[in-house]
């Protein structure tokens, strides 16, 4: 929520920090520049296009590494097969985080999202008959831990880098 002492900005209803004329993301520590005034930065919505096809990207790669290790046959329709629980757990995800709001967040949105995915992706492998040994539950979390909220990590890096050499 905005504080009651700092202007608004309309078009993001986020605070504007009043020395800098930015708006400022709740809970962060990076000014937010409007897009226009940054050429060459994607706007918000390519920034959730991005934001959710790596997401995507992350889960595939999830599958696709562990159907490499454990399985030799049918690469594309085992890859939708194993996939389908976790991504539908990411949609479920994406929406419980409202991710399209501030995507790029680790916290909370990477938190939420990577939640989401992990339960929602073992109870749906669960209920179709996929296996659920303690060893794979381990792998998942720590794993797809580490691509939804790495990838996110290494983005708040990198702002931060860009935001101190503008």
């Amino acid at each position: 929520m905005p504080d009651a002492d700092l202007p608004v900005v309309p078009d993001a209803d986020l605070p504007v920090v009043p020395d800098a004329d930015l708006p400022v993301v709740p809970d962060a520590d990076l000014p937010v520049v409007p897009d226009a005034d940054r050429p060459g930065v994607p706007d918000a919505g390519q920034r959730v296009a991005v934001a959710l096809a790596f997401d995507v990207v992350c889960v595939l790669a999830f599958v696709l590494v562990g159907r490499r290790t454990h399985h030799d046959a049918g690469v594309l329709a085992g890859l939708l097969l194993t996939a389908w629980p976790f991504l539908a757990a990411l949609t479920a995800g994406w929406l419980a985080a409202r991710a399209w709001r501030q995507p790029l967040l680790v916290r909370p949105t990477g938190v939420i999202v990577w939640v989401v995915t992990v339960v929602g992706g073992l109870a749906l492998r669960g209920l179709n008959g996929g296996g659920l040994a303690p060893a794979f539950l381990t792998v998942t979390t720590l794993v797809l831990a580490l691509l939804l909220l790495g990838w996110r990590a290494v983005a708040a890096v990198l702002a931060r880098r860009r935001s101190l050499t503008a």
